[in-house]
């Protein structure tokens, strides 16, 4: 099983950050996400929703499922249905939480999946990237000033 977490400090207040990242259709994360999409018609903070998108880079399409979402934990979890890539069971968390010192967001983001051995190593290197690059998105959208 790999697993993968990365974390950030965003310069900008939980409410800020949260109104942003809670929308699964994940458009915030466009230095990945291409073209992304919820199907039949459901809003994007439905537990159950399907997003489909294309990965930025041209490494293919996924299908995603919203499975949990919090506006109390400022969390969602979420599982791929269908990928590109060599992955199953992979079950993703992001949480963001007020800092309350300095009035910032710590945003976090992990998964657990299973993948082959011999594609661990590109595998975890890709999702890490992506995990990294949502986050930078994220501050980028919401910095304040």
């Amino acid at each position: 099983m790999a697993h993968i977490y990365v974390s950030r400090v965003i310069e900008a207040p939980v409410e800020q950050v949260w109104s942003v990242a809670r929308d699964f259709t994940g458009n915030w994360h466009s230095s990945v996400i291409a073209n992304s999409k919820i199907e039949d018609g459901q809003p994007s903070d439905k537990v159950g929703c399907v997003r489909s998108f294309s990965l930025a880079q041209g490494e293919g399409d996924l299908r995603e499922q919203l499975v949990g979402l919090s506006d109390e934990r400022h969390e969602f979890a979420y599982r791929i249905l269908e990928s590109p890539l060599p992955v199953s069971d992979y079950h993703a968390v992001a949480r963001f939480t007020a800092i309350t010192m300095s009035g910032h967001t710590f945003g976090e983001w992990w998964v657990d999946f299973r993948v082959a051995p011999e594609e661990e190593a590109d595998t975890v290197e890709l999702v890490r990237g992506v995990f990294e690059n949502g986050l930078s998105d994220l501050a980028r959208l919401t910095a304040s000033g």
